[in-house]
């Protein structure tokens, strides 16, 4: 129901089929159809499964999507959103993140959802707010028995999202939809200030009876009181005196796979002359007490304080550019902010120096020279010959 909605608001459906392609699930047809939910008219997107589909654990699903030729940004995004949905799941089983299974066709349905939608959020590239989920009770049957709705592993999904009663017994939020809701969410309003651009509808598979089964995607512009709203964006900080670089390297690395935006540290001096460091993490406002939870786990920080922050961004897309060297993904930065900003990606170029047998800086070069001028200032993904 996401992607539906993503896509009848206005995403381009080859934005889902080209990101689910280097993923190469056999038997999983893709299928975008006209819907009614009620008296609405929306879109539906089902995933066909053919042919025998063998269980897939979390480890293997994560390496999937790691390897798979998908831009950077939807390739993270995916990864943090299958992760929130392996530790719920790794919460109500108890058992560790790598022993997480998803059964047969079920692994195929997660997999796709997650990714289109991931790719289809990196294509708009908007904040996120939504609205505290609705929420049904009663009790479903699945592959592990009988379960409470809502079901163990949305609650754990959604811990420190806002939810409400819907007054219907049946699953409004599935697992899937709940780690995906809680990872883009950048905050949760009931209706933020913002003036009404485009609106998708993504319609269920159930009848609701009392209500139409759709979900509703608006894209907007921010309207001049939205200043004053929640906080989007956290600046976490830690002062630490008495560990060791090695420890501090390994925290900067473990918050941003946790999720931060960006993470750094800072020399200082602290009491009696200690010298110390700042532990610092950028982060969505949502994710502000995990990403807290993090720094204490990680260092030797007793507490962890944290300034609530707004941020201005450039609007930022992925092109690509060809070289003799390979392939080069290339972000760059537009926005009324003077000329556009362009950087070829650093790990993908250092990895066809490596194969080249050649300097870094030799593939960086070919590729800005790739770029050329004027830089692209259309939010579509392109691919530019060097």
């Amino acid at each position: 129901m996401t992607t539906a909605a993503l896509v009848d608001l206005g995403v381009p459906f080859s934005v889902v089929e080209d990101a689910i392609a280097p993923l190469g699930l056999r038997g999983a047809t893709l299928v975008l159809s006209p819907a009614q939910a009620g008296s609405i008219g929306a879109s539906r997107f089902d995933v066909l499964v053919s042919g025998r589909q063998s269980e897939r654990h979390y480890t293997e699903i994560d390496r999937l999507i790691e390897r798979a030729a998908l831009p950077a940004g939807v390739r993270a995004l995916a990864r943090r959103i299958f992760r929130k949905l392996g530790e719920a799941e790794a919460a109500v089983h108890r058992i560790p993140l790598s022993e997480v299974h998803f059964h047969e066709v079920g692994a195929v349905d997660a997999i796709v959802d997650i990714v289109a939608a991931a790719a289809c959020f990196e294509y708009l590239g908007a904040d996120v707010v939504c609205s505290p989920l609705p929420l049904g009770r009663g009790f479903v049957e699945c592959r592990h028995g009988t379960l409470p709705l809502p079901a163990p592993a949305t609650v754990g999904c959604l811990a420190g999202v806002p939810t409400v009663d819907a007054g219907i017994d049946g699953e409004l939020v599935t697992p899937t939809g709940a780690a995906i809701v809680a990872t883009v969410a950048s905050r949760f309003s009931a209706w933020p200030a913002f003036a009404p651009d485009r609106i998708g509808w993504g319609a269920g598979a159930r009848s609701l009876g009392s209500r139409p089964n759709a979900l509703r995607a608006v894209l907007g512009t921010p309207s001049p009181r939205s200043a004053s709203d929640a906080p989007t964006h956290a600046v976490l900080e830690a002062n630490l005196d008495d560990t060791t670089g090695e420890l501090v390297g390994h925290a900067i690395g473990t918050l941003l796979a946790s999720g931060a935006l960006d993470a750094w540290a800072a020399p200082v001096t602290m009491k009696k002359g200690r010298p110390g460091v700042v532990l610092s993490a950028l982060c969505r406002h949502a994710d502000a007490s995990r990403i807290a939870e993090v720094v204490l786990r990680e260092t030797s920080s007793i507490g962890v304080r944290w300034v609530d922050a707004r941020r201005v961004e450039r609007p930022r897309e992925t092109i690509t550019v060809s070289t003799r060297f390979g392939d080069v993904p290339v972000k760059v930065s537009a926005g009324p902010f003077g000329p556009p900003v362009a950087k070829p990606e650093f790990d993908a170029s250092a990895e066809l120096a490596r194969a080249a047998k050649v300097p870094v800086r030799v593939v960086l070069e070919e590729a800005r020279r790739a770029i050329g001028e004027p830089l692209p200032t259309a939010k579509k993904k392109t691919k530019r010959k060097g």
